[in-house]
């Protein structure tokens, strides 16, 4: 596994915000955006990762192999080690985070993602008998590895905050990293994104979306 550790401190945290579902969410002042849907944090994670990501992923292929983009909170990492615990379905998870959390602030949400953030950078751990865990704290565009992914969680903040992260460049970047048939699932779903995705070589599927959500994107490798 090689990747290029960034020399970053802890991301300062300014507000949690309590969202319409009761599930908590942090605001980033680097980015001036919330690290989950204020119309329900728990309910947008289901959907676009779990439900479109996750559960579909499942059916497809024996094991599973995610890497997160946006590792974040860590909420997405923890509704799936439920689910992998669930299903008794085994999954190795890998989570990209350029600009990490403090331990601190994990602990004020209301879902307990601790364990998660207390584990070192680059040691796989095991959070069940069915969930592996290694995060890595580096940017997509200098992550390189020997694995390949045939699930993508891409939950990167918005074009509005971090256009470099939603060009057709970088969506090649992402298919030179996953499987054949592997599956990508991201909440943003406008045109310019759809038609890069498709540029990298994915078929795109608009589906309906959480609360206040009209369509997520789940987009197959060719």
């Amino acid at each position: 596994m090689l990747h290029k550790v960034l020399n970053f401190v802890s991301h300062r945290i300014d507000m949690i915000k309590f969202t319409q579902d009761g599930t908590t969410t942090l605001y980033t002042e680097r980015f001036k955006q919330y690290y989950h849907s204020i119309f329900g944090a728990r309910v947008e994670s289901e959907r676009v990762f779990i439900q479109l990501g996750l559960e579909y992923t499942l059916e497809r292929f024996h094991e599973v192999s995610i890497l997160e983009m946006g590792f974040g909170t860590g909420f997405n990492a923890l509704l799936s080690a439920e689910k992998c615990l669930e299903t008794k379905r085994k999954v190795s998870y890998s989570g990209l985070e350029a600009y990490p959390i403090s331990l601190e602030s994990s602990k004020e949400l209301n879902f307990d993602v601790s364990e998660f953030h207390e584990v070192a950078w680059g040691v796989e751990s095991k959070i069940n008998d069915y969930f592996d865990f290694t995060k890595y704290q580096t940017s997509l565009e200098n992550f390189t590895t020997d694995i390949k992914f045939n699930l993508v969680y891409y939950d990167a903040f918005p074009p509005s905050s971090q256009p470099e992260l939603w060009t057709q460049e970088i969506f090649e970047k992402v298919a030179d990293l996953m499987t054949s048939d592997g599956v990508l699932v991201t909440y943003c779903s406008k045109g310019y994104v759809q038609r890069n995705m498709k540029a990298a070589n994915f078929t795109v599927e608009r589906h309906p979306g959480p609360p206040r959500k009209r369509e997520v994107l789940r987009a197959i490798l060719k």
